[in-house]
Protein backbone atom coordinates (compact mmCIF):
# COMPACT_ATOMS: atom_id res chain seq x y z
CA UNK A 1 0.00 0.00 0.00
CA UNK A 2 1.52 3.37 -0.62
CA UNK A 3 1.28 6.45 1.89
CA UNK A 4 -0.11 8.87 -0.85
CA UNK A 5 -1.99 11.55 1.53
CA UNK A 6 -3.55 14.51 0.47
CA UNK A 7 -5.76 17.11 2.13
CA UNK A 8 -7.79 19.14 1.19
CA UNK A 9 -10.27 22.38 3.16
CA UNK A 10 -12.67 24.41 1.33
CA UNK A 11 -16.12 25.82 0.55
CA UNK A 12 -17.94 24.02 -1.89
CA UNK A 13 -21.41 24.87 -3.66
CA UNK A 14 -23.70 23.00 -5.76
CA UNK A 15 -25.80 24.20 -8.53
CA UNK A 16 -28.20 21.84 -10.82
CA UNK A 17 -27.73 23.24 -14.41
CA UNK A 18 -30.39 22.44 -17.65
CA UNK A 19 -28.37 22.27 -20.75
CA UNK A 20 -28.86 25.51 -22.04
CA UNK A 21 -27.28 26.71 -18.75
CA UNK A 22 -24.43 24.60 -19.01
CA UNK A 23 -23.44 25.50 -22.53
CA UNK A 24 -23.82 29.28 -21.73
CA UNK A 25 -21.75 28.78 -18.87
CA UNK A 26 -18.90 26.97 -20.57
CA UNK A 27 -19.42 29.69 -23.64
CA UNK A 28 -18.98 33.01 -21.45
CA UNK A 29 -15.95 31.14 -19.48
CA UNK A 30 -14.27 30.18 -22.23
CA UNK A 31 -10.41 30.35 -22.26
CA UNK A 32 -10.70 31.21 -18.12
CA UNK A 33 -12.09 28.09 -16.31
CA UNK A 34 -10.83 25.07 -18.36
CA UNK A 35 -10.82 21.27 -17.88
CA UNK A 36 -7.62 20.12 -16.07
CA UNK A 37 -5.84 17.30 -18.09
CA UNK A 38 -7.48 14.44 -16.99
CA UNK A 39 -10.65 15.83 -19.31
CA UNK A 40 -13.94 13.06 -18.91
CA UNK A 41 -13.31 10.99 -16.66
CA UNK A 42 -16.01 8.34 -14.80
CA UNK A 43 -15.52 8.20 -11.17
CA UNK A 44 -16.89 5.25 -8.82
CA UNK A 45 -17.84 5.46 -4.97
CA UNK A 46 -18.81 3.18 -2.46
CA UNK A 47 -20.40 5.02 0.56
CA UNK A 48 -19.87 2.95 3.55
CA UNK A 49 -22.62 3.77 6.56
CA UNK A 50 -24.45 1.70 9.66
CA UNK A 51 -27.49 -0.94 9.07
CA UNK A 52 -29.79 1.86 9.81
CA UNK A 53 -28.94 4.24 7.66
CA UNK A 54 -27.30 7.03 10.30
CA UNK A 55 -24.69 8.61 8.57
CA UNK A 56 -27.01 9.38 5.91
CA UNK A 57 -30.36 10.44 7.84
CA UNK A 58 -28.19 12.55 10.44
CA UNK A 59 -26.58 14.13 6.96
CA UNK A 60 -29.95 14.99 5.41
CA UNK A 61 -31.01 16.76 8.73
CA UNK A 62 -28.71 19.72 7.99
CA UNK A 63 -26.58 19.34 10.92
CA UNK A 64 -23.82 22.02 11.76
CA UNK A 65 -21.38 18.93 11.18
CA UNK A 66 -21.12 16.04 9.58
CA UNK A 67 -19.31 12.89 7.73
CA UNK A 68 -19.03 10.21 5.74
CA UNK A 69 -16.84 7.50 4.52
CA UNK A 70 -16.31 6.39 1.19
CA UNK A 71 -13.87 3.94 -0.82
CA UNK A 72 -13.43 5.75 -4.27
CA UNK A 73 -11.84 4.70 -7.92
CA UNK A 74 -11.42 6.36 -11.43
CA UNK A 75 -12.76 3.28 -13.52
CA UNK A 76 -13.51 -0.04 -12.69
CA UNK A 77 -10.88 -0.95 -11.03
CA UNK A 78 -9.46 -4.46 -10.84
CA UNK A 79 -8.58 -6.55 -7.94
CA UNK A 80 -4.94 -4.70 -7.66
CA UNK A 81 -6.16 -1.80 -8.86
CA UNK A 82 -5.74 2.09 -7.32
CA UNK A 83 -8.21 3.31 -4.96
CA UNK A 84 -9.09 6.37 -2.44
CA UNK A 85 -10.77 5.98 0.72
CA UNK A 86 -11.87 9.16 1.68
CA UNK A 87 -12.96 10.66 5.04
CA UNK A 88 -15.06 13.69 4.34
CA UNK A 89 -16.17 16.12 6.80
CA UNK A 90 -18.11 19.58 6.76
CA UNK A 91 -18.47 21.78 9.78
CA UNK A 92 -20.35 25.54 9.21
CA UNK A 93 -20.15 25.01 5.11
CA UNK A 94 -16.18 24.24 5.18
CA UNK A 95 -15.26 21.33 3.35
CA UNK A 96 -12.79 18.62 5.02
CA UNK A 97 -11.20 15.25 2.81
CA UNK A 98 -8.80 13.25 4.03
CA UNK A 99 -7.62 10.48 1.49
CA UNK A 100 -5.57 7.62 1.55
CA UNK A 101 -3.87 6.16 -1.34
CA UNK A 102 -4.71 1.72 -1.75
CA UNK A 103 -4.64 -0.80 -4.00
CA UNK A 104 -8.28 -2.48 -3.79
CA UNK A 105 -7.18 -5.52 -2.37
CA UNK A 106 -6.01 -3.42 0.40
CA UNK A 107 -8.58 -1.44 1.06
CA UNK A 108 -10.89 -3.83 1.10
CA UNK A 109 -9.35 -6.04 3.67
CA UNK A 110 -8.74 -2.95 5.69
CA UNK A 111 -12.41 -1.82 5.33
CA UNK A 112 -14.69 -5.02 5.39
CA UNK A 113 -11.82 -7.85 7.66
CA UNK A 114 -10.05 -5.32 10.09
CA UNK A 115 -6.57 -6.07 8.29
CA UNK A 116 -4.02 -3.99 9.61
CA UNK A 117 -3.11 -1.49 6.68
CA UNK A 118 0.66 -2.09 5.74
CA UNK A 119 1.98 1.53 7.35
CA UNK A 120 0.55 4.13 9.65
CA UNK A 121 -0.31 7.43 8.73
CA UNK A 122 -2.46 10.77 10.03
CA UNK A 123 -5.32 9.93 7.72
CA UNK A 124 -5.55 6.23 8.84
CA UNK A 125 -5.75 6.43 12.30
CA UNK A 126 -7.94 9.25 11.69
CA UNK A 127 -10.12 6.64 9.58
CA UNK A 128 -9.50 3.83 12.28
CA UNK A 129 -10.96 6.26 14.97
CA UNK A 130 -13.95 6.78 12.40
CA UNK A 131 -14.59 3.31 12.30
CA UNK A 132 -14.22 2.20 16.22
CA UNK A 133 -17.01 4.86 16.87
CA UNK A 134 -19.49 3.30 13.74
CA UNK A 135 -18.46 0.32 15.05
CA UNK A 136 -20.61 -1.63 12.32
CA UNK A 137 -20.02 0.46 9.42
CA UNK A 138 -20.63 -1.59 6.02
CA UNK A 139 -20.86 -0.85 2.30
CA UNK A 140 -24.26 0.78 1.91
CA UNK A 141 -24.38 2.39 -1.84
CA UNK A 142 -22.76 2.38 -4.71
CA UNK A 143 -22.96 5.47 -6.80
CA UNK A 144 -20.58 6.53 -10.36
CA UNK A 145 -20.49 9.57 -12.33
CA UNK A 146 -19.13 11.24 -15.32
CA UNK A 147 -17.17 14.05 -14.80
CA UNK A 148 -15.50 16.81 -16.17
CA UNK A 149 -13.24 19.00 -13.64
CA UNK A 150 -12.09 22.14 -14.41
CA UNK A 151 -9.70 25.28 -13.28
CA UNK A 152 -9.63 29.16 -13.52
CA UNK A 153 -5.92 29.71 -15.12
CA UNK A 154 -5.70 33.24 -13.15
CA UNK A 155 -6.76 31.78 -9.90
CA UNK A 156 -5.94 27.75 -10.32
CA UNK A 157 -7.11 27.25 -5.99
CA UNK A 158 -10.61 27.81 -7.39
CA UNK A 159 -12.07 24.63 -9.29
CA UNK A 160 -15.27 23.54 -10.90
CA UNK A 161 -16.26 19.79 -11.99
CA UNK A 162 -19.23 18.90 -14.02
CA UNK A 163 -21.04 15.68 -12.97
CA UNK A 164 -23.44 13.87 -15.33
CA UNK A 165 -24.65 10.32 -15.73
CA UNK A 166 -24.91 9.72 -11.85
CA UNK A 167 -26.22 6.63 -11.40
CA UNK A 168 -26.63 4.11 -8.12
CA UNK A 169 -27.23 0.92 -6.99
CA UNK A 170 -27.89 -1.06 -3.15
CA UNK A 171 -26.70 -4.26 -4.02
CA UNK A 172 -23.58 -5.76 -5.76
CA UNK A 173 -21.78 -3.05 -3.57
CA UNK A 174 -18.09 -3.95 -5.67
CA UNK A 175 -16.15 -1.32 -7.57
CA UNK A 176 -15.19 -4.29 -9.60
CA UNK A 177 -18.68 -4.81 -10.48
CA UNK A 178 -19.11 -1.96 -13.09
CA UNK A 179 -20.71 1.25 -13.37
CA UNK A 180 -24.14 0.05 -13.77
CA UNK A 181 -26.97 1.83 -11.91
CA UNK A 182 -30.44 3.66 -11.61
CA UNK A 183 -30.48 7.45 -12.74
CA UNK A 184 -30.50 10.45 -10.69
CA UNK A 185 -30.69 13.46 -12.75
CA UNK A 186 -33.24 14.44 -15.58
CA UNK A 187 -32.22 13.93 -18.93
CA UNK A 188 -30.08 17.37 -20.04
CA UNK A 189 -29.18 17.89 -16.15
CA UNK A 190 -25.80 18.81 -15.09
CA UNK A 191 -24.35 19.21 -11.44
CA UNK A 192 -22.21 21.75 -10.99
CA UNK A 193 -20.07 22.41 -7.91
CA UNK A 194 -17.11 25.30 -7.29
CA UNK A 195 -14.85 24.06 -4.48
CA UNK A 196 -13.03 27.71 -3.59
CA UNK A 197 -10.48 28.08 -0.41
CA UNK A 198 -12.54 31.44 0.23
CA UNK A 199 -14.73 34.20 -0.96
CA UNK A 200 -16.51 33.86 -4.49
CA UNK A 201 -15.30 36.25 -7.09
CA UNK A 202 -17.19 38.97 -7.86
CA UNK A 203 -17.10 38.10 -11.70
CA UNK A 204 -18.61 34.40 -11.16
CA UNK A 205 -20.97 35.62 -8.93
CA UNK A 206 -22.32 38.46 -11.39
CA UNK A 207 -22.26 35.37 -14.64
CA UNK A 208 -23.95 32.65 -11.87
CA UNK A 209 -26.41 36.13 -11.80
CA UNK A 210 -27.14 36.35 -15.18
CA UNK A 211 -27.66 33.11 -15.66
CA UNK A 212 -30.06 32.18 -12.97
CA UNK A 213 -28.22 29.59 -11.65
CA UNK A 214 -28.54 29.29 -8.28
CA UNK A 215 -26.96 27.06 -4.96
CA UNK A 216 -28.92 24.24 -4.48
CA UNK A 217 -28.41 21.68 -1.47
CA UNK A 218 -27.71 18.22 -3.10
CA UNK A 219 -25.94 15.36 -1.64
CA UNK A 220 -25.56 12.06 -4.17
CA UNK A 221 -25.80 10.13 -1.24
CA UNK A 222 -28.72 11.93 0.15
CA UNK A 223 -31.06 11.81 -3.14
CA UNK A 224 -30.14 8.18 -4.14
CA UNK A 225 -31.09 7.15 -0.31
CA UNK A 226 -34.33 9.22 -0.53
CA UNK A 227 -34.99 7.28 -3.91
CA UNK A 228 -34.07 3.58 -3.01
CA UNK A 229 -36.73 4.45 0.54
CA UNK A 230 -39.46 5.82 -2.31
CA UNK A 231 -38.95 2.24 -3.86
CA UNK A 232 -39.16 0.34 -0.93
CA UNK A 233 -42.14 2.21 0.89
CA UNK A 234 -43.56 1.44 -3.27
CA UNK A 235 -42.89 -1.75 -3.05
CA UNK A 236 -44.77 -2.16 0.23
CA UNK A 237 -47.48 -0.70 -0.69
CA UNK A 238 -48.16 -3.03 -3.59
CA UNK A 239 -47.59 -6.08 -1.54
CA UNK A 240 -49.95 -4.77 0.81
CA UNK A 241 -52.74 -3.82 -1.50
CA UNK A 242 -52.31 -7.21 -2.83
Amino acid sequence: MGSNQMTFERYEKKYLLDEIQYKEFIKRTGGRIVPDEYGTTTICNIYFDTPDARLIRTSLEKPVYKEKLRLRSYGTPGKDGPVFLELKKKYKGIVYKRRESMVLSEAEGYLLRHEAPGVETQVLREIDWFLKYYRDIRPAMYIAYDRIAAYDTQKPELRVTFDWNIRFRNQELDLKKGTWGQQILEEGQQLMEIKIPGAMPVWLCELLDQLCIYPVSFSKYGKAYRMQQAEERKDEGGKYCA
